[in-house]
Order: C-alpha cells, then structure tokens, then sequence
C-alpha cells in the first residue's frame, strides 16, 4: 500500500495568482469590447427598423427608439418600391432562395466528388487538374465577368436565374474543390483499397464509403456558399434582370418617397430581412464549421 504522504491531496487549494486572474480579466474584457463593436452596426439596424422614419430624420440614425412599430417590417416586406415595382423584397427573397439552394447542393455535390477524384482514384495528372481548378479561388471576381457574359450568351441564359445559378455553381466548385480536397486527402487509402478489393466502383465507393465519411466537410462548404451566395452583389447585379433578380441587388434599388426623403425604417427591416437566412445557418452551423475545417487537418 503506498504511503498516504506520497498520495495527492486533491481537496488541496491552490495558491492565488494574480498574474493569471488580471491576464483572464484583460483577455475577456478585450473580447467584450470587440464584440459589442463587431454587432454594433446589428443592433443600430435592428432598433431603426423598429422607428418611424420621422423620429429618424428628426432624432438621429443612432439611438433608442422613443416609440416603436412593426410597419416597417411589413412595408418592407410585401409594399415597398424596389424600381417601378412596389412588391417589397419578398419576390427577390424567392428569387434568391431557389438561386442559392440548389447552387449551394450542387457546388457542393461537385467539389466532393472531385475531392475523390483527385486524391483517392489516384487519376492521371490529378496535381495539374487541381492546381487548374483552384486558379479559380484566386481570381477577382471582375476578371471573369466578360468571360461569364459571353458565355451565357452562347448558352441562352443572359439575364436569368438559371444563368446566374451556374455562374455560382462553377465559381463555387473552385472553393468546394479545395476544401474537400484537404479533407479526403487524410482518409485512409485502406478503405478505398477493400471496396476496390471487393468489386465497388468509383460512384459506389463514393457513395457507400467517402459521403458517410464527410459530413464536417459538408457542412463547411455548406455553410460556406450558402453563405457566399447569398450575400454575394457583383454578380446578382451584372447577370440578372431588373424584374427577377436577388435581395442583394434588390436592397440597393429601395426607392425614397414621393418627396426624395430616404425611408431608414423600412430600409432597415428590409436589410435585416436579407441577413435572416445566412445568419440562421451560422446560427445552427456555425459551431461545426471551425470543427470541420480543423478535423483531419492533423493524423
């Protein structure tokens, strides 16, 4: 039996330390500060979107509401002019959920699959066609604009949903490409060898073996695009039509009264309208997407 004096005293306290309080104190009181700062901007536009316009105009665009009202979001929603077209933003928020859904499912689908590809099936020149996909992570977005527009011209989808759907389907496989590609990099090759062994093909072992393995990564790219699309401006403007075209596109378009007087009640409901869907996707996914990033990145 060891000695009772060789044995750790766990009901032991510890010394006080300063040094380790004060430091703890600065670090969260440091986080605060920036916190309170980085949603700021949020909370401006929140309490503004609960205002009267006149109470806006005659107080300040900063500070708390004196008397509230939910009008705003109403007229934001279903009665303000965006153009010549007094529909609200709800049309555009359509508009851009069955843009960004199925862009985001198939960008995705596409850049697991070269994920495999590249690193898995072991295919012919997979360094020269990673590096060729990925170019495109590096390019500025106005780069490829007229290569975009001359191309969807020849496709006949000039000016459509459809046409800018794609354009986001090919920006995004560059992204999807490179995130599932450092992921699947670190799979065991054990397991793509037994399926191969046992008579699977590339589609069944993509299937059966690599999906039910990447859920992390899936949802990184997930979150990822819905993200980037949705809140993306250059090519909502450039590629769509005036009548059918994404919230962001749309939210620059709000018209100012009959007097020229800019609304900052229901402009500002109308940008808190457009920032509901990423934000929800943060808001449930946001805690798997750091963990998705990091696992795998260390055997």
């Amino acid at each position: 039996m060891a000695d009772a004096q060789t044995l750790p005293d766990f009901n032991r306290k510890r010394p006080f330390n300063a040094r380790l309080l004060a430091s703890r104190v600065l670090v969260y009181a440091t986080l605060i500060v920036v916190g309170l700062f980085a949603i700021m901007p949020l909370a401006v536009i929140f309490l503004n979107s609960l205002r009267y316009n006149e109470d806006i105009l005659r107080e300040s665009f900063i500070g708390w509401p004196t008397r509230t009202t939910l009008e705003n979001w109403d007229v934001a929603w279903s009665s303000a002019c965006i153009n010549a077209s007094c529909t609200g933003v709800e049309p555009y928020f359509w508009a851009s959920m069955l843009m960004v859904v199925p862009a985001t499912m198939i960008s995705t689908a596409i850049g697991l699959l070269n994920g495999f590809a590249l690193t898995k099936w072991k295919m012919p020149f997979a360094s020269v066609v990673f590096v060729a996909i990925t170019i495109g992570v590096f390019l500025p977005p106005q780069v490829v604009l007229l290569p975009w527009a001359i191309a969807l011209s020849w496709l006949g989808l000039s000016k459509s949903l459809a046409g800018l759907a794609l354009v986001h389907i090919i920006q995004g496989t560059c992204f999807t490409t490179l995130f599932c590609r450092n992921y699947l990099i670190n799979l065991p090759d054990d397991l793509i060898k037994a399926a191969r062994i046992d008579g699977a093909g590339f589609f069944r072992t993509f299937w059966k073996i690599v999906v039910p393995l990447s859920p992390p990564i899936i949802i990184v790219t997930v979150i990822w695009q819905f993200t980037f699309i949705w809140n993306e401006f250059l090519f909502a403007v450039t590629f769509s039509s005036s009548d059918f075209r994404p919230i962001t596109a749309a939210l620059m378009s709000l018209n100012a009264d009959d007097t020229g007087v800019s609304e900052y009640g229901f402009g500002s409901a109308a940008v808190l309208i457009a920032a509901i869907p990423p934000l929800l996707i943060y808001f449930f996914g946001g805690r798997y997407f750091v963990r998705g990033l990091t696992q795998g990145a260390v055997k």
